[in-house]
């Protein structure tokens, strides 16, 4: 988990430059027991802060720390309406969970009268649970979410095809080949501007171009025993940043990346 040190050198060395920060990755925000002080620390520096949960930890009072830390955004990841259908993405999971995390959240919202954070149920769809598109927008209106957003799935070895790919193409990244195969439906242009904008950095400081690097595979530097700037300005940057210019279809990471896509369906 990253620790309150290593997150307070970052924002500071950040703070004249930083104006959003996104506090997740690839795991549970809310598993980190320091996580609403950082977010509170980054709102108080008038930083817009942005997080992604499945609400599992939402509990009363935790609901109740998220309203006053000042985060701006939260997604709540909702893959169904009925447990059966969530539990299908959602291994282990409980919807019973998610929605009571999402009460606390919207009543602690209106009882301090916060404009903030906006609430908005995520909907991955995929075929187990894409007739159920309508049933949560009524499911996010009975509970007084701000929004939903329905998200395309990014597919590993999407090529073969999988049962996690929608019937209806429109909520799909992938399109079908006549051959039978299915290849990602944006064109692999030789351009990201992420490589210049923005960048993801792990728990333990690794930084990395992008949230595609999901394992760290291209770690450019870390901020625990180099500054950002260094990294940023640095040879291992400048060279990615030209291998992107030059052939993104070379590079791992970028094959079933969305960049020139729009994922939200």
């Amino acid at each position: 988990m990253l620790e309150s040190g290593l997150f307070l050198k970052i924002s500071d060395e950040l703070k004249p430059t930083l104006s959003y920060l996104t506090f997740y990755f690839q795991g549970e925000p809310y598993l980190n027991p320091s996580f609403l002080d950082m977010v509170k620390l980054a709102s108080d520096r008038k930083i817009y802060t942005s997080t992604s949960t499945n609400a599992h930890y939402l509990k009363d009072d935790i609901a109740r720390k998220t309203i006053l830390s000042g985060l701006h955004r939260i997604i709540i990841s909702i893959d169904g309406t009925s447990q059966e259908t969530y539990e299908s993405y959602r291994l282990g999971g409980s919807l019973e969970k998610v929605i009571e995390g999402t009460k606390n959240l919207v009543r602690w919202k209106e009882e301090l009268k916060s404009e903030t954070p906006h609430i908005i149920f995520q909907f991955l769809v995929v075929r187990q649970n894409e007739h159920q598109i309508e049933d949560v927008y009524k499911l996010a209106e009975e509970l007084g979410v701000d929004e939903v957003k329905l998200k395309t799935a990014q597919i590993y070895d999407f090529e073969n095809g999988s049962d996690l790919i929608p019937n209806q193409e429109k909520y799909s990244r992938y399109k079908k080949l006549t051959s039978g195969k299915f290849s990602i439906k944006n064109p692999l242009l030789n351009q990201c501007w992420q490589m210049w904008q923005s960048c993801v950095i792990t728990w333990d400081g690794k930084i990395v171009p992008c949230c595609f690097d999901k394992d760290a595979s291209h770690t450019l530097g870390n901020s625990q025993s180099t500054s950002f700037s260094e990294v940023w300005k640095g040879e291992e940057y400048k060279k990615f940043r030209k291998s992107i210019l030059k052939s993104r279809k070379e590079i791992d990471i970028c094959t079933n990346c969305t960049e020139g896509m729009t994922v939200w369906a």
